[in-house]
C-alpha cells in the first residue's frame, strides 16, 4: 500500500458491489469518476450523504461522471442499509456500493488511517478523470458531512481547466470569469480568448469562461 497522489493513475480493482461484480477501470470507461468511502453501514452522517448523491445523480450524469461508494461491510448489510437510506432520505440509491469486507480497496486507496481507526475507512473522496488519473483527493472527519455542491463545483473547474488554458479563482462558480494561466503570452491571448480579457496585474488576467457561447 502506498500513498496516492494527484496525477497518479487510479488503482484498478475488481470488487463485489450492490450492482454486481465490477472492474473499476472497465466500469469507468470514458467517464470521469467519483469514488467515496464510508466508515461503516448504518452511520448517520453517511446515510444523509448517500441519499444526497442519489438525488444528485442527474447532475453527475450531466458532467459524464460515474459515482461509486465504498463501505467495509458486506452486501447483505448494504442492501438493508439502502432500504433505510431510501426511506429516510426520500430517494432511491442509484449507484453501486462496494462491499469491502477484506478492506482490499480501502488499503489500495489508503483509506484506513490508524490514528482515526484501525478498522474503518476515513471518509475520502477521489475524483478521477477520463484518463484514469486522480484529479482531486479530499478527506473528511467522521463528524462533518460532505458538501456535494462543492464537489460538483470542483468537477466543473477540473473539466474546464483540463481542456482550456485557464484556472478558476477563489469561490468560482460555473459561468463566472476565469484566470488565464501564466504560460499564455500576451500575444497568444486574442486567438485563445476572443471574448477579450481584463489585465488586473500582468500575472492576473481575467477572461469570460471560454467554453460558454
Amino acid at each position: 500500500m502506498g500513498t496516492i497522489r494527484l496525477g497518479d493513475v487510479a488503482p484498478d480493482f475488481t470488487a463485489k458491489t450492490t450492482e454486481g461484480d465490477i472492474n473499476f477501470h472497465e466500469w469507468l470507461g470514458d467517464s470521469w469518476g467519483v469514488l467515496f468511502s464510508h466508515p461503516a453501514d448504518y452511520t448517520p452522517v453517511c446515510t444523509t450523504e448517500l441519499g444526497t448523491v442519489a438525488k444528485y445523480k442527474k447532475e453527475f450524469d450531466k458532467r459524464n461522471v460515474k459515482v461509486m461508494a465504498l463501505s467495509v461491510d458486506g452486501l447483505e448489510s448494504h442492501d438493508d442499509w439502502i432500504k433505510d437510506i431510501n426511506e429516510t432520505q426520500h430517494t432511491t440509491v442509484n449507484f453501486p456500493i462496494i462491499a469491502d469486507e477484506d478492506r482490499k480497496v480501502s488499503e489500495l486507496y489508503d483509506m484506513i488511517h490508524p490514528n482515526a481507526s484501525a478498522k474503518f475507512t476515513v471518509r475520502s473522496v477521489f475524483v478521477i478523470g477520463a484518463d484514469k488519473t486522480i484529479k482531486l483527493i479530499i478527506t473528511y472527519p467522521a463528524s462533518t458531512g460532505r458538501n456535494f455542491d462543492e464537489l460538483l463545483r470542483v468537477i466543473d473547474s477540473l473539466q474546464l481547466t483540463a481542456y482550456e488554458k485557464v484556472a478558476t479563482p477563489a469561490n468560482w462558480q460555473y459561468g463566472e470569469d476565469c484566470v488565464i494561466v501564466p504560460s499564455v503570452t500576451k500575444e497568444e491571448i486574442p486567438k485563445l480568448f476572443p471574448k477579450g480579457y481584463t489585465e488586473v496585474k500582468p500575472y492576473l488576467r481575467l477572461t469570460p469562461q471560454p467554453n460558454l457561447n
